[in-house]
C-alpha cells in the first residue's frame, strides 16, 4: 500500500466544494480527469481519489508524461518485449493491476501514446512493445492535464475519443487567487513544517505586512511557489536568528522576498517577457511609442501579433497558419516556441 496521502488543507467555499466532488467521485470505478493550473494539488486529489476509494489498499503509481519521450514512455506505461536476449520489461499498467495510476501532463502524450491508452483507460487491455499478445489488466486511470483540453482537441492537439473516455468525472481545481481564505492556512502550515525541520523551537507566523502582501500576490505559481515562497523566507529568518524569536517579515522592514532573482546585479534580457502558454491578441498588446521601446523589442511585439492573427485566422491549425505567412512548418514551429507557445 502506497503512504497515506497528507490531508488537504483548505476552508474557502471553492476548495471544499472539490473536496466533496472528490469524496462523491472516489467511490466509482471510472477515470477522473482532474484539470488545473501548475501548483493548484493535482497529484494530491489524486492520492485523495485513490485512498477514498475501494482500492484504497493497492498500489497507487504515479507517471508524469512530460518527463519521458514517445518511446520511454510507451515502455514506462506498457513494457516492452526484446527478441534479443534482452529480459522483457512490465510497464506501470502491469504494475498498477487492482490499484490507481496517476497520469499527470497527459497532455504531453503523443498522437500515437494517445490512441495506445485508449484501450488501456476503457477496455483494461494493451500490447507491450514489441509484443502481439494482449495484456489484460484492472487499473482505474486519474489523468491530470494543465491545459485547455477541449480547446486542444479542436486544435487538434489532443485525441476526442480519449478525452471523451478519460472525461467520465472531470474536476477543475481553482487557482489559490480563487481561495483567498486558504492563504494565510497554507502559509502558516508550511512555515511551521519548515521550522520544524529546521530545528526551532517555535514558529512565530508573519508580520501584519507580510500577511497582507501575501493576501494580495496574484501567485502564478499557485501553492507550490506559496510553499516555496514561505520555506525560503522563514529559512532566511531562521539564518539570522535562530530563535525565530519575532514574526516572519519583521527582519525584512515587513517585506517578504518573493523574487528571489532581485539583486542590483540582476542579468537583463531585452526580449519581450510573454508568458508561456498565453496567447495576446493585438488588442492586449500595450501601445509603445518609439523613444521608450526599442527596435528589437517592437520587432518582437510585431513578431508575435503576426503568429497569433496567423494562428486565429486559421483556426489554430499550426500548418495552415504557417502556409499563411509563407512559412514551413518548421520555421513556424520555431517561431513559436522564440515566443514560448505551448506546441
Amino acid at each position: 500500500m502506497a503512504a497515506l496521502p497528507p490531508q488537504p488543507i483548505g476552508q474557502s467555499q471553492a476548495y471544499l466544494e472539490v473536496l466533496d466532488r472528490v469524496s462523491n467521485s472516489a467511490v466509482l470505478e471510472r477515470p477522473v480527469l482532474l484539470i488545473g493550473e501548475r501548483g493548484t494539488g493535482k497529484e494530491l486529489i489524486a492520492k485523495r481519489l485513490h485512498f477514498l476509494s475501494p482500492r484504497w489498499e493497492k498500489v497507487f503509481i504515479t507517471v508524469n508524461c512530460a518527463a519521458f519521450t514517445d518511446t520511454r514512455l510507451d515502455e514506462e506505461l506498457f513494457g516492452q518485449s526484446f527478441l534479443d536476449g534482452r529480459k522483457d520489461t512490465n510497464g506501470k499498467f502491469y504494475h498498477a493491476d487492482e490499484g490507481t495510476i496517476f497520469l499527470d501532463n497527459i497532455d504531453k502524450a503523443s498522437p500515437r501514446l494517445q490512441e495506445k491508452l485508449m484501450g488501456a483507460v476503457e477496455y483494461g487491455r494493451y500490447q507491450a512493445s514489441g509484443e502481439h499478445a494482449e495484456q489484460e489488466v484492472d487499473v482505474r486511470v486519474i489523468a491530470a492535464s494543465a491545459v485547455d483540453l477541449p480547446a486542444a482537441v479542436t486544435r487538434g492537439e489532443f485525441r476526442a475519443d480519449l478525452l471523451d473516455r478519460l472525461a467520465f468525472e472531470v474536476l477543475t481545481l481553482p487557482p489559490l487567487r480563487a481561495r483567498a481564505d486558504d492563504i494565510l492556512p497554507l502559509a502558516d502550515h508550511f512555515g511551521r513544517k519548515i521550522a520544524a525541520e529546521l530545528g526551532a523551537d517555535r514558529f512565530p507566523g508573519f508580520t501584519a505586512e507580510a500577511s497582507e502582501s501575501l493576501m494580495e500576490r496574484r501567485w502564478t505559481g499557485n501553492v507550490r511557489e506559496l510553499k516555496t515562497v514561505v520555506e525560503r523566507n522563514t529559512a532566511q529568518a531562521w539564518l539570522a536568528d535562530e530563535t525565530l524569536s519575532t514574526p516572519i517579515g519583521g527582519g525584512l522592514g515587513g517585506v517578504l522576498q518573493f523574487d528571489p532573482f532581485e539583486s542590483p546585479h540582476r542579468l537583463s534580457d531585452q526580449r519581450v517577457a510573454l508568458q508561456p502558454d498565453t496567447d495576446i491578441t493585438p488588442s492586449e498588446v500595450p501601445v509603445l511609442d518609439a523613444p521608450s521601446t526599442n527596435f528589437q523589442t517592437r520587432v518582437l511585439i510585431f513578431e508575435r501579433n503576426l503568429i497569433d492573427e496567423a494562428l486565429r485566422t486559421a483556426g489554430y491549425h499550426q500548418g495552415k497558419a504557417a502556409e499563411s505567412l509563407g512559412l514551413s512548418y518548421h520555421q513556424f514551429r520555431g517561431l513559436m516556441r522564440k515566443h514560448g507557445l505551448k506546441k
